[in-house]
């Protein structure tokens, strides 16, 4: 296999991209499929990267992107292409304070804080979860006096099993063995993990449950944006399920638990959006805008100041359960809202008791 892994600017047809990777298959491959055999053939990479990546049609085979299931087949030219320039992802430690809720030999459950980015991308090459992680195995090393025990976070077969967003509070779990995340990231699979998510949306629910069902990727008009798809107008979309079930109502807005059978890139956020409900303060979803309630000047400025206390999506990560993939023993954790989700709700209490009293 001939393999130019230096990082080469490309033109493609009229959009720029930066090649990452190029290789042409070797005469005796088999066929396979293409995300197994670059998660094989890359180095510092992973199969679900590999698979988010031909989700946004980054993954080329003889000039043509394709999807994570192709099956490669002698003498096909693979290229991994980026929307942006190449950079060194390469992850060193950080020291910065991380809320960890549980921890063994095999994994972490962490209490991430809304505005810390979990994993390096374009945009954001520092400072991120994996760089706190870096430190704090790095930090455990020294302490024990085993510097050949660190544990190398670059390593993709360890890490993160699930990932949330930017400004999404809540739990994470991370595997500190190749053993662990295997283990785990089959629970998550089957979907035998148990995680609910607490949001706030905009609008009345008048049912008490339901559940949400709608194949994800992303927006053909703004890549940075994911949509509900019909699978004949987008085969490679991915089928998506939420179950929600309402907790709390106040005038305009809704307190709900969102329960993930899948976990699809921001998919409580378009979920709700498509069924009228857009997380309150989502400013990629629309939630930012003042979508319900009155028109009158000091409702507005009630609505910005809701916005002021909690300046982000209104989303935390709750619950999180699973089997402990040494122990067999079934673990559950519970994290509380954080402060700005906290002062956010309890203001939309104080309205609700201000506008029946």
């Amino acid at each position: 296999m001939t393999n130019d892994q230096s990082q080469i600017t490309n033109v493609v047809e009229d959009d720029l991209l930066w090649e990452r990777w190029r290789c042409e298959v070797d005469k005796g491959q088999s066929k396979e499929r293409i995300d197994k055999y670059l998660a094989v053939h890359m180095t510092n990479t992973s199969r679900n990267r590999i698979q988010t990546a031909a989700d946004a049609g980054n993954v080329w085979v003889n000039g043509q992107p394709v999807a994570s299931n192709y099956r490669v087949k002698a003498g096909d030219v693979i290229q991994v292409l980026l929307d942006h320039e190449p950079h060194d992802y390469t992850i060193t430690p950080e020291n910065i304070p991380l809320d960890i809720v549980y921890e063994d030999d095999d994994l972490l459950v962490v209490n991430k804080p809304a505005g810390l980015v979990v994993h390096p991308g374009h945009g954001n090459y520092e400072h991120t979860l994996l760089h706190a992680l870096a430190w704090h195995f790095e930090q455990n090393a020294k302490m024990r006096k085993c510097e050949n025990e660190k544990i190398d976070i670059n390593d993709p077969s360890i890490g993160l099993v699930h990932r949330i967003d930017k400004d999404t509070s809540g739990l994470l779990l991370i595997a500190k063995t190749p053993e662990a995340k295997a283990h785990l990231a089959r629970q998550f699979f089957d979907h035998t993990t148990e995680r609910t998510y607490n949001a706030l949306v905009w609008g009345t629910f008048w049912e008490d449950s339901g559940t949400i069902e709608g194949a994800l990727a992303r927006d053909n008009k703004d890549r940075t944006l994911y949509r509900v798809w019909d699978l004949e107008d987008c085969p490679q979309a991915k089928e998506a399920v939420t179950h929600w079930r309402v907790l709390e109502r106040f005038p305009y807005v809704t307190l709900v638990e969102c329960r993930l059978e899948t976990g699809r890139t921001h998919q409580i956020r378009v979920h709700m959006k498509h069924i009228g409900h857009p997380l309150f303060g989502d400013d990629k979803y629309g939630g930012t805008e003042i979508l319900k309630g009155l028109r009158t000047q000091k409702y507005k400025q009630y609505i910005e100041n809701c916005f002021a206390l909690c300046p982000r999506q209104a989303l935390h990560a709750r619950t999180l359960g699973f089997t402990h993939p040494r122990t067999g023993q079934r673990m559950f954790f519970d994290s509380q809202w954080p402060e700005d989700m906290t002062s956010l709700i309890n203001k939309w209490r104080r309205y609700e008791q201000n506008t029946l009293g």
